[in-house]
């Protein structure tokens, strides 16, 4: 009897879990949206392709991607957000670049990073993909081998991607809002310590562990670690994060079969610039509804925007088990530092430490 009972409870969680796992979530996103996306990020792809710079291309998209973060509010609203987003994007790359010429700064400056957008993204209520894109240019930037001369370089080409996603972003909204009303711009909820502070330190604790637990494994390349953690911690409860965890391991193993594939073409400049721009536009049309489905292209699309410029350095089955070592790594920090973060008697006891440490004053 208490064999049978056992069995049903079991079944009935993997029941639960399956319905998590095969949900589709509706969307109301216009077919417009995916293709200005994949725009914002090609077109620097293209452009690098024709002028034989592919490295200058793939640094400048990274810069597009800051057109994720368009609001649906007014156009004055939208431009102010995506134009302040810009900066931030910018800032966190030069930051991360700047660490990799000093590797002992590499963990401290992508802490930083992590918790200070954390809370900015937090006290202005910016909605999803929220700090994941800064942290991924800080990750990304951190880990380009590039001489110390070519630093304003690569600071200005991210600049210039970010300056087309904006354009792209005005013109795009002209379009848009002929079609449906903006949503209001809302005001701000009042900045608590709770999910302003504490929860930008810890996250930003959690990411800078994968981190150190990369290098001490002494991964190479180890920028997917922290993106990782990031990705499964932000999420809003417990089974949001567990939610996250799963679609982020399924999502990235199917990517990095979809990766293994494309490596195993003859890829040249240009077929790794529309292949880019094509995944763009497949992630958006779909991470709103599915996010696991989504990471099967999210995935070869990251590998390509890090690596693009060194393929053929590295067969492509050791890089492919590269990047599943470092999801899984970063996954499962990323859980443990969830659950950390959605647990009473953690958040109590480090909360309380956190609000003697800073002045009184300066907590909301």
């Amino acid at each position: 009897m208490a064999g049978t009972q056992a069995w049903h409870r079991l079944k009935s969680l993997l029941q639960a879990e399956l319905a998590h796992l095969t949900a589709i979530q509706p969307s109301d996103r216009v077919w417009q949206m995916p293709l200005a996306t994949a725009l914002a990020t090609g077109l620097p792809l293209l452009a690098g392709a024709y002028f034989d710079h592919l490295n200058y291309g793939l640094v400048a998209s990274l810069g597009g991607l800051v057109f994720l973060y368009l609001p649906g509010t007014p156009l004055y609203h939208r431009m102010v957000s995506v134009m302040a987003c810009a900066f931030g994007m910018a800032a966190c790359y030069a930051l991360g670049i700047m660490s990799h010429f000093v590797p002992a700064l590499m963990m401290p400056v992508l802490v930083f990073a992590t918790i200070l957008v954390t809370m900015v993204c937090r006290f202005y209520a910016l909605g999803p993909p929220g700090s994941l894109f800064f942290v991924i240019a800080a990750s990304i930037g951190a880990y380009s081998p590039i001489p110390l001369a070519a630093l304003p370089t690569m600071v200005g080409l991210i600049t210039l991607g970010c300056l087309q996603a904006c354009l792209i972003a005005f013109f795009y909204s002209l379009l848009v809002l002929r079609k449906r009303p903006p949503k209001p711009v809302m005001p701000l909820p009042p900045p608590t310590f709770d999910f302003v502070v504490f929860d930008a330190v810890v996250i930003g604790a959690f990411v800078g562990i994968s981190l150190a637990i990369a290098q001490a494994l002494q991964v190479e390349k180890a920028y997917w670690v922290p993106v990782s953690c990031l990705a499964v911690i932000q999420g809003s409860s417990l089974r949001a994060v567990w939610n996250r965890q799963l679609h982020r391991i399924i999502g990235t193993s199917l990517g990095l079969l979809v990766a293994w594939g494309l490596l195993l073409l003859p890829l040249d400049k240009w077929t790794i610039s529309l292949t880019m721009m094509a995944l763009s536009f497949i992630i958006e049309l779909t991470v709103v509804r599915h996010y696991a489905f989504a990471t099967a292209f999210i995935t070869p699309m990251t590998i390509l925007l890090a690596e693009a410029a060194t393929l053929g350095h590295s067969s492509a089955a050791t890089l492919i088990q590269a990047r599943f070592f470092d999801t899984l790594l970063g996954c499962v920090v990323g859980l443990a530092g969830g659950i950390c973060l959605h647990n009473a008697r953690f958040r109590t006891a480090v909360g309380s430490y956190l609000r003697r440490v800073i002045p009184a004053r300066r907590i909301p």
